[in-house]
């Protein structure tokens, strides 16, 4: 191996992004050792080490969207705030549609690195692409993951745009995400004491981004991360997962391992949740570990956001939440500082609220 100072990352990382053959590529390759710029520096190596010991006994609520309504108010808003991660049982959809989902991302991630390198080109902020790590050039180190991302709204790619061998599956799950996103959202507005519509008034489900995400078998998986730890910078998260584990949820001074419920699914809080809620609800640091398993981790992440910013283009805690006894902890900002703080970095736990915390 070359020395530190013979060592140019930044054109082993070029090489391997214009190969266009992906994390899964490498590992399909049968490499035995991963490239020096996936390892991770020793800090969060050793996070991961003292994370292997922890308790399994405590795990995320799951909660029955069938229900009573105030029940089921009471259970998100405490999730919501203690957590910031939940699992939602008897939501609505099939178990044979995640099934298919979650197999038509697959078999999209199972083709030859020359089909899927069709989509290794464009913008990270529209239409469709495979792209192996958003911030490959931005973060410290890579992670050992790719990604399909379809931006299905406000401005949709022609369906053609989508891959054949998953389009069908992809239209479909942004059509029952969006609608479970509006259901969780109607109950995370009552839990603020809001009316059931307000989020949706406030256009929470309508900037919308479907990513399928592949982990596939890392030989070193002690050395880098599937996906480092982060906190999303959006309104909410619905997240659809197969069962090889990998995901983990900082609580406390702890990372959990999060155990998939058969035909649960995930949702958790993003930063601009936390900061419209004025702190109320929390966005939580979680991480997907490498993964050790011949089988890949398939994940079908849909990120939900706002379009109808403010008319001074700024946002803040919501002003209904607002009083003298529970004044504002966060400034308001703008849309440009939003995005800046977006697409300037890697990804990172809560800078965007440190930076607004009053």
């Amino acid at each position: 191996m070359a020395s530190a100072a013979d060592y140019d990352r930044m054109k082993k990382v070029k090489e391997f992004d214009e190969s266009k053959m992906g994390v899964k590529g490498l590992s399909d390759s049968g490499i035995t050792s991963i490239p020096r710029f996936f390892i991770h520096p020793p800090q969060t190596l050793s996070q991961i080490k003292s994370s292997s010991s922890s308790s399994s006994s405590i795990q995320i609520p799951v909660i029955d969207l069938s229900d009573h309504r105030s029940k089921v108010v009471d259970q998100i808003r405490v999730a919501c705030k203690t957590w910031g991660f939940f699992q939602v049982i008897n939501h609505g959809v099939a178990m044979s549609v995640l099934e298919q989902t979650i197999n038509a991302i697959k078999a999209f991630h199972d083709q030859p690195p020359q089909e899927k390198a069709k989509l290794y080109v464009g913008d990270e902020k529209r239409g469709v692409r495979f792209a192996v790590n958003n911030d490959l050039y931005r973060s410290e180190a890579a992670t050992w993951h790719d990604h399909l991302q379809v931006w299905m709204a406000p401005d949709p790619p022609e369906v053609e745009r989508i891959p054949e061998i998953c389009r069908r599956e992809v239209v479909a799950w942004d059509l029952h995400g969006k609608n479970i996103a509006e259901s969780v959202m109607e109950l995370l507005s009552e839990g603020l004491g809001l009316e059931p519509g307000k989020f949706k008034e406030l256009t929470f489900s309508e900037h919308r981004l479907l990513t399928g995400i592949c982990y596939p078998h890392c030989p070193q998986p002690d050395l880098t991360m599937g996906i480092a730890s982060h906190t999303d910078p959006v309104v909410l998260t619905v997240l659809l997962q197969n069962h090889v584990p990998g995901l983990q949820v900082k609580h406390g001074d702890e990372w959990v391992d999060v155990k998939p419920v058969p035909g649960g699914l995930i949702i958790n809080a993003g930063d601009f949740l936390q900061i419209v809620s004025n702190g109320e609800y929390q966005s939580i640091q979680h991480r997907v570990l490498a993964n050790p398993y011949k089988e890949p981790r398939i994940s079908i992440v849909m990120f939900f956001n706002l379009i109808k910013w403010k008319e001074s283009d700024s946002y803040g805690p919501l002003p209904e939440l607002l009083s003298p006894e529970k004044p504002a902890i966060y400034r308001n900002f703008t849309k440009q500082e939003y995005l800046d703080n977006i697409y300037t970095k890697g990804l990172n736990s809560k800078s965007f609220i440190q930076k607004i915390t009053i």
